[in-house]
């Protein structure tokens, strides 16, 4: 009978030594040189900005955006006609210039609306501007498709759009209501009381009230959306300008004078000098950190991952994941016909 062997026991586990680390590993690596490596990179390629802007004859809208990047920006600065008549329908025009500021230059391109609001039937009128937003996209998602397509894609879609409201004091117009209501789901709409000059303090507040009151009740959302906040930091920050800044009333004027000693931008009225720059007199300085020195880069961003995803997505979804009737070589596809599924027996 053979001897029976015990089996040997498994040797208790026993943790293993840490590694040393090598102190050599713990000083400087360098990686924060990619945020200057990436500012290098952008300052040579520079940026795109679209601003469109919306409203009635006379409210402003040209010499508010001459004020805002302290140049002769608009369609009134660069081609403007006294005699020029008030179109019959909206026509879109837009004008580019190039701004250069510390080394950093930004493609600047203004879209005004002249026409808008300005007839005695004024139904559908926001009809042409959607139309001209929604080209810029498909624009954009041609050369997206497209086998050799670009590096750098221009960029001609509507980043922000300033929407002029009349200083009436009282309530906003069913064209109002209605513009915002259709173009607020396809471009960031910044709304602005204009001429705010025209009213008191008093007056001014409880105007803003209403109007945020009225865009609230009709659903309207304007920038920035509550539910494009990122992070507490963000949502606080903004709800801070969506409860007590917007709408922004603002002032415009290219015209300095002389105010303690310092010149300033501002409006000459017969009891004094209306400052453009001065919170005390209007919110201007307010739209001009938050369009620029805050929520640019931001606006940029919205427009391409929310509304230009959204429209990406619709169409192509709609039409095979091309744009309509065009192939990867830009050759027109025939339609494919339906392949019946196999039935299990």
């Amino acid at each position: 009978m053979s001897e029976l062997v015990p089996e040997p026991r498994p040797k208790p586990a026993v943790p293993m030594k840490p590694i040393g680390i090598n102190p050599n590993l713990l000083g400087y690596i360098g990686i924060d040189t990619i945020i200057e490596q990436m500012r290098k990179k952008t300052m040579k390629t520079g940026f795109d900005f679209n601003i469109m802007v919306v409203g009635q004859s006379g409210l402003g809208k040209s010499t508010l955006v001459n004020t805002l990047f302290k140049s002769q920006v608009s369609r009134k600065a660069s081609s403007w006609n006294r005699e020029e008549k008030i179109p019959k329908t909206v026509e879109i025009k837009a004008i580019g210039h190039v701004i250069e500021e510390g080394g950093v230059k930004m493609k600047l391109t203004v879209i005004d609306t002249p026409g808008f609001g300005d007839q005695i039937n004024n139904e559908n009128c926001w009809e042409p501007i959607e139309k001209y937003i929604n080209e810029q996209y498909e624009k954009f998602l041609k050369e997206e498709v497209n086998i050799a397509r670009k590096k750098r894609i221009p960029d001609t879609r509507v980043h922000c759009c300033l929407y002029f409201i009349s200083p009436t004091g009282h309530s906003l117009r069913p064209l109002d209501l209605e513009f915002m209501k259709h173009l607020s789901k396809v471009v960031n709409i910044i709304p602005v009381i204009a001429k705010a000059d025209t009213m008191t303090l008093e007056e001014k507040s409880e105007f803003k009230q209403r109007v945020r009151k009225e865009l609230e009740v009709n659903g309207i959302e304007f920038y920035p959306q509550k539910e494009f906040d990122e992070d507490l930091e963000d949502k606080t920050e903004n709800d801070k300008i969506r409860q007590e800044s917007m709408p922004f009333a603002v002032v415009g004027s290219d015209k300095e004078y002389q105010v303690n000693g310092k010149r300033v931008l501002g409006r000459k009225t017969p009891w004094g000098i209306i400052e453009v720059e001065n919170l005390n007199h209007c919110e201007f300085a307010l739209l001009r950190d938050f369009v620029i020195r805050t929520h640019l880069q931001d606006l940029k961003e919205v427009t391409h991952n929310i509304h230009y995803e959204t429209y990406r997505a619709k169409r192509l979804n709609d039409n095979g994941g091309l744009p309509p009737g065009e192939g990867l070589l830009g050759t027109v596809l025939p339609p494919v016909p339906a392949t019946p599924c196999p039935t299990a027996e």
